[in-house]
Formats: structure tokens, C-alpha cells, sequence
């Protein structure tokens, strides 16, 4: 199970972007539902009379965009969140270029060229046995690359590049260069650890919408141009498959979907408005929301009321902190609220 800190910045994260998809509304058109993300923010969330037709659809497409930057930045956040990773650009604006051998350079080059024209095959074993190596040719800039999920334990690296489900055409290639590179260069700066780096799916646009955290990692990839040309099996995480190795748990994917859907409903906006209301804090309802929505920091506050109150109400400073809301406008939590507070009960 998700421990209940986890969960907790997992729904902040829902409701962050809960709260963009209703600020930002724009023109564009819809299309159809496709990933199971993006259905559980929207089934529930829009079966009501509150927006109008228009509202609906501008709305809609904001969900729909899950696919493009506000998707890749969510799940990348849950992914950090469930893994205790974090992101890593080893570009030259970023944390600067890291470096490999010119012969390892070569090796990838023939190895690219040879899965190219499919005078060989993927091969994770013998490509890592040909570019993990040691030698005193010249030192030359890896291609910049960066890795959305980054894991550094005491005896190895894990890199995984997240991926949309629909990669463009000829994109593989190109990746999978980068991800030689990259491990090779993660092997120079890192000698005494093992190195893994793999490329990593949300969720399988392939499978049945009654099953949405089930996958075959087989026909995906034969759906993805070129993707068995220059991947093996075995350097894919997709679907349930990947949010589990994430988290070191099993039907973690369900699991977040859950959360979604218990925070993404036709009430969602009423119950932010309420949360955000400081009058509201003694009803009954008040905590109650809080627990739906596992925010288990701001129901800690609300069960010392008392103490926090009398510790405030003297100093100005603190009673206009403890009057603000506890999130702001966009959905982010206001953790600088909350950190001051819980001093006042420690």
C-alpha cells in the first residue's frame, strides 16, 4: 500500500491539477479519451449541471491534455513521490555534459547503425558488455540527456526516461542513442555501481478500457513505430508494471487511480471552495473532506485547533498565518502555512 505521507502529495498533486484544468480554460478542440488518467479525473468530475456546454468542452480539453506537458509534469511528480527519485539533466545548461570515451562513442554509433539496418537485434546483455568499458582513448560530451526518474542507491543507478504513449515517428532511434550514451556516462562518473536505464509508459493505449491497469508490453511495442527495432522487452516499463517498479509495491497503478477518483468527483469544486474558507474549520464537514481527500497534514491541524489557537491569538503574525488558506489558487498546498502550525503543537 501507498504510505499515507505519499498519498497525501499524491493528491496534492491531483488537485493541483484539478484546479489548472478549471483556470486555464482554452478554444482548442477535443478528441476522445484514451488514457485511464485521464478518465478518472474527468468521468466523475463533469457530470454535473454547474458548468455550461462550453465550459464542459474547454474544460474537457484541458483533461485531454494529460498526454502533453501538464501530464508529463503530473506523472513525473508522482513518480519522484513513489520512487523518493528525482529528475536529473545532465545537459550543458543543466548540471553540464558528462563524459565518455571516444571508442565507447563508436561502439554506440556501429550499434545504432547495426539495429538501424536490422543487421542485429536488441540486446540489453551484449550492448551493455560493449560500452561499459575502460579505456585511455580521448574523452569526448555524451549527448545531452536527462532522466525523468533518477534513483541513486548505495550499489546502483536507475534512470528511467517517462515517455507519452504515442512517441513520434522516428523517435526511437534517437532515444535509444541517448540512452546508450547516457549509461555509458553514467558508468564513467559512477564505476562502482550498477547502471539501469529504461524508457517508461504510464499506461497501455493498446489495452481494453474494462481492464485500464492491465498491459501487453508485446503489442504495445509493435504499435509503437520502430520501438522492437531498438528496444528489447527487458528495457521497457509499461503500465502497472512501471508504477509498481516505482514504488517497490504491487497494483500501485489502481491504487492511484483510486485516489484520483475519490478526489475528482461532481463535488470537487464545491468542497475546494468550502476548504478554503476559514469559517468552515469547526463544522463537521470540514475534516471530513480533508480524510476523503487523505490530506492527513491539514487534519492534524484541524485536531489541535485549540492549542493552535491559543498560541496565536496574541501574536499577530501567527493569526494572519493561521488565517490563510491551505491552498492557493492553483492547487498547490500551502506548506509554509503548515510548517509554521505544526511548531505551535510539537
Amino acid at each position: 500500500m501507498i504510505d499515507t505521507n505519499k498519498k497525501e502529495k499524491i493528491s496534492i498533486e491531483v488537485i493541483k491539477i484539478l484546479c489548472q484544468c478549471i483556470e486555464n480554460l482554452s478554444e482548442i478542440s477535443i478528441e476522445d479519451l484514451q488514457s485511464p488518467f485521464q478518465k478518472a479525473f474527468y468521468n466523475n468530475f463533469l457530470t454535473t449541471s454547474s458548468y455550461s456546454y462550453s465550459e464542459i468542452i474547454k474544460i474537457k480539453h484541458n483533461f485531454l491534455n494529460l498526454n502533453g506537458m501538464k501530464g508529463q509534469s503530473f506523472f513525473e511528480n508522482v513518480a519522484h513521490i513513489l520512487s523518493d527519485g528525482e529528475k536529473r539533466e545532465y545537459t550543458a545548461k543543466k548540471l553540464g555534459n558528462l563524459q565518455i570515451h571516444k571508442t565507447q562513442k563508436e561502439k554506440i554509433n556501429s550499434l545504432i547503425t547495426k539495429l538501424s539496418n536490422s543487421e542485429s537485434t536488441p540486446d540489453l546483455g551484449s550492448e551493455n558488455s560493449e560500452i561499459f568499458i575502460e579505456d585511455s582513448s580521448q574523452l569526448l560530451n555524451a549527448i545531452d540527456f536527462s532522466a525523468d526518474v533518477f534513483i541513486e542507491e548505495s550499489d546502483s543507478i536507475t534512470s528511467i526516461e517517462l515517455k507519452s504513449v504515442k512517441p513520434n515517428s522516428g523517435e526511437m532511434r534517437g532515444e535509444k542513442q541517448k540512452i546508450l550514451e547516457g549509461k555509458a556516462a553514467l558508468h564513467k562518473k559512477f564505476p562502482q555501481k550498477e547502471i539501469h536505464f529504461f524508457i517508461g509508459f504510464p499506461f497501455d493505449p493498446t489495452q481494453d478500457i474494462t481492464n485500464p491497469i492491465g498491459s501487453d508490453k508485446s503489442r504495445f511495442m509493435a504499435s509503437c513505430i520502430n520501438m522492437n527495432k531498438f528496444f528489447s522487452v527487458s528495457e521497457v516499463k509499461l503500465a502497472d508494471e512501471l508504477w509498481n517498479f516505482l514504488s517497490d509495491d504491487e497494483n500501485t497503478m489502481q491504487q492511484l487511480l483510486d485516489i484520483i477518483n475519490s478526489i475528482s468527483t461532481t463535488e470537487f469544486l464545491d468542497k475546494f471552495q468550502y476548504v478554503m474558507s476559514n469559517q468552515n474549520r469547526t463544522e463537521s464537514k470540514y475534516p471530513e473532506i480533508l480524510k476523503e481527500w487523505h490530506l492527513t497534514s491539514e487534519v492534524e491541524l484541524i485536531n489541535h485547533t485549540k492549542t493552535i489557537k491559543s498560541k496565536t491569538e496574541n501574536d499577530k503574525r501567527l493569526t494572519r498565518i493561521y488565517n490563510q488558506s491551505p491552498f492557493k489558487k492553483d492547487g498547490n498546498y500551502n506548506k509554509d502555512r503548515y510548517n509554521t502550525l505544526i511548531q505551535l503543537i510539537q
